[in-house]
């Protein structure tokens, strides 16, 4: 039997008040904040950001390609389920989901600002509110929190306070305020997320490297934004952090799937042929046996992933509707996963679409 459809990977919609509302009253004047541009519509306007964060293409879900645009949105006209729990559960039942790992928006964008003290006040109001936000539904709405990670103590600070939140994961800045995360250093961190059980994810467009700057046509930047994710897998895995940690677990959010078997034969090539002169971390095992035991990766629109499953670790393989972002499978997540998993077994499925995630969030659904 098909057991319910869980999203690793949706999102929320910060409304205008998130950050403003539960800020340390330090940065209550230099706040995330949204105003309304004549140009560009309803857009959130950070301290020290070059340009505003637009919010068009954050609740696009369900438009057709040809209506998409990162201008003119007005919130009141977005997805309500963004930012509200109670119209979330509509969007879930007509989608067919029956609960939803959460992410930020805005806060994906926040991962990057210089400024850490800054960054961690943001971080911690928005803490506050996604707990909010779960806490209406906390059996179908899965929060995770965000840490600006400026220290090894703080980050574990963290971790205990989004525990008492109710939240169930982390989602990490792509770049640390320290040392990189292959660094022991990070030893009592990673530690702390083990034995809170706390996963740690790694979100596309969280790292200095993901500006959607490339060569070519605008539309080969949407190619290159996975890059930043496999970058950090392989800080870990080729860092030695798994070898250390073995039952760390961390996830590789919205930066599909279907690479991962190459990814894996590539990383056990260059550890074969190359270590020498070009040295990596201490490894009992080949990179690929950390990568299939340690890290999971969510995908939404991703045909290949569903074929290469017995490539990798089909119990590492999570979902994803992507809800309310552009690239989201959003209302038709039946179809789509009709079509992507023709072939496999009941049993595939249900790894895929509910039971991992189930068993990597502890969830009872």
């Amino acid at each position: 039997m098909q057991k319910p459809i869980i999203s690793a990977d949706s999102h929320i919609t910060e409304p205008p008040n998130t950050y403003i509302d539960r800020i340390d009253h330090k940065y209550k004047d230099t706040a995330p904040h949204m105003v309304h541009d004549e140009k560009l519509g309803d857009v959130f306007i950070v301290k020290d950001f070059p340009r505003p964060i637009n919010v068009a293409l954050a609740a696009a879900a369900g438009k057709a390609a040809s209506e998409l645009k990162t201008t003119g949105a007005k919130f009141e006209e977005l997805h309500k389920g963004g930012w509200d729990p109670n119209a979330r559960m509509a969007d879930q039942d007509r989608d067919g989901v029956a609960a939803e790992v959460i992410y930020p928006t805005v806060g994906m964008i926040l991962c990057n600002h210089r400024d850490f003290d800054y960054k961690k006040a943001c971080f911690d109001a928005y803490n506050l509110w996604i707990g909010e936000y779960c806490a209406a539904h906390p059996d179908r709405l899965i929060g995770t929190g965000q840490t600006a990670m400026r220290s090894v103590e703080e980050g574990i600070t963290d971790l205990r306070k989004m525990k008492e939140l109710g939240l169930k994961g982390v989602m990490m800045p792509g770049n640390p305020a320290l040392e990189d995360y292959d660094s022991p250093i990070y030893a009592p961190f990673y530690e702390a997320a083990i034995d809170l059980e706390m996963p740690l994810s790694f979100h596309i467009l969280t790292s200095s490297s993901d500006n959607f700057q490339t060569r070519g046509p605008k539309l080969n930047s949407f190619l290159s934004i996975i890059r930043g994710c496999q970058d950090i897998i392989g800080t870990f895995v080729l860092g030695g952090v798994f070898e250390r940690h073995p039952k760390l677990k961390v996830v590789c959010v919205e930066a599909d799937a279907g690479w991962v078997p190459h990814y894996m034969y590539r990383m056990d090539h260059a550890y074969d042929r190359h270590r020498y002169w070009l040295p990596a971390g201490t490894l009992s095992k080949m990179p690929s046996e950390y990568f299939r035991e340690n890290v999971y990766t969510t995908f939404q629109d991703d045909y290949v992933a569903f074929q290469v499953r017995d490539l990798c670790n089909i119990k590492r393989l999570m979902w994803a509707s992507d809800f309310p972002h552009s690239d989201s499978t959003w209302p038709w997540s039946q179809d789509v996963i009709a079509k992507h998993t023709v072939g496999m077994t009941a049993d595939e499925k249900n790894l895929v679409l509910h039971d991992n995630v189930a068993e990597l969030y502890h969830l009872s659904i």
